[in-house]
């Protein structure tokens, strides 16, 4: 894994997700509601990781939703899975992740622009 940049945060993700965000196909991330994450800001370089690969980008704009469900009816799905998934599968794999006491705290959005490493 190359060195982060003492500004960089690392978010560990799903190794599926990951190689979507490095293809470009994946540029929204979606996390719950935990205080650190309701920090991020546009212009903030983000470093996701899984394992011993990681792919640089940059918080282009944060949304904040009540639920899962809000959240998809408001965003582009297509850029938040693989193009194969549907909505429902969006739905079951943020919900797989997440139980319901987390989905409470919130649903954020997380616009990402991929940077080069």
């Amino acid at each position: 894994m190359a060195e982060s940049d003492p500004g960089e945060r690392v978010i560990n993700i799903r190794k599926p997700y990951l190689e979507l965000i490095a293809a470009g196909r994946k540029t929204i991330e979606v996390r719950v509601g935990y205080a650190g994450m309701r920090k991020l800001t546009p212009g903030q370089v983000l470093r996701f990781a899984s394992g011993d690969t990681s792919v640089r980008t940059r918080v282009t704009k944060v949304n904040q939703y009540p639920s899962f469900e809000a959240m998809l009816d408001a965003e582009d799905n297509t850029t938040i899975g693989s193009e194969d998934m549907t909505r429902d599968d969006l739905l079951s794999a943020c919900r797989n992740i997440y139980p319901p006491e987390k989905e409470a705290l919130g649903v954020l959005a997380i616009h990402l622009q991929l940077l080069p490493d």
